[in-house]
């Protein structure tokens, strides 16, 4: 599936960036909001992204001139959301490495079905590996998906509860991506509980004391201060 893939929106116009964002989080995707080149690459830096919606005409570095850069160290699809209605504009665009273009205005209805349009033909989603095989590997660990237990070198199954399996299988859907404790709430269980609840911190740290050597050091499930939790390891299909 391609829902909770990570979507970085670029643009200079802040209304536009929380149209696009309301929107897209709106149907379950994780989404990101830089105002320009230099925000997005920090932001790259530190997070994995799945699919970048660009604006080409922004001031100092425009759109062009990033896509660029990026496709010159990263392989990650890229829209261009363009005012430019001239054919050699889109063209050129296009032949810089972007996967597709959508002329302003727009409607956010068709940027969410060529965002997944690109995702598909990119097989870039942010997809659980875990939703398609019954044993995923996490680092050191066996995760037996069907029996909802892990298993570490010694093969001894460890049963997780479900509040605990829900919370795993949603970190392994979106390894290192940072998880602020709102999204966990909704993800794993939809938004029943006060945005003060501790609901999420209090199943972090049970499920550290099951997966990680050290759950005061934790090197699985990372702590964010102000941003969340992030799951630092591979995730691969057995």
């Amino acid at each position: 599936m391609q829902d909770g893939a990570h979507v970085v929106v670029v643009d200079d116009h802040g209304d536009i960036r929380d149209l696009v964002r309301q929107y897209l989080e709106g149907h379950g995707f994780l989404v990101s909001v830089a105002e320009s080149g230099e925000a997005l690459r920090r932001l790259m830096a530190r997070q994995k992204v799945d699919i970048v919606v660009l604006d080409i005409m922004m001031p100092g570095e425009d759109g062009l001139t990033i896509c660029r850069q990026m496709r010159a160290s990263a392989g990650v699809p890229i829209i261009f959301l363009t005012a430019l209605t001239d054919e050699t504009d889109r063209v050129t665009g296009l032949e810089l490495g972007a996967d597709d273009y959508l002329t302003k205005p727009f409607s956010p209805r068709e940027l969410l079905a060529r965002i997944r349009a690109v995702l598909r033909r990119a097989g870039a989603a942010g997809t659980a590996v875990a939703s398609l095989a019954q044993v995923v590997r996490v680092g050191p660990w066996r995760v037996d998906m069907r029996r909802r237990e892990i298993a570490g070198e010694d093969g001894v199954g460890i049963a997780l509860s479900s509040a605990e399996f829900r919370l795993l299988k949603v970190f392994m859907e979106r390894p290192g991506h940072v998880l602020t404790r709102d999204q966990l709430l909704d993800l794993t269980a939809g938004r029943t509980a006060d945005v003060f609840d501790r609901t999420i911190d209090n199943q972090v740290s049970r499920l550290r004391k099951k997966i990680e050597d050290n759950p005061k050091t934790p090197s699985l499930i990372k702590t964010h201060w102000g941003g969340g939790y992030s799951l630092c390891a591979e995730v691969v299909a057995e």
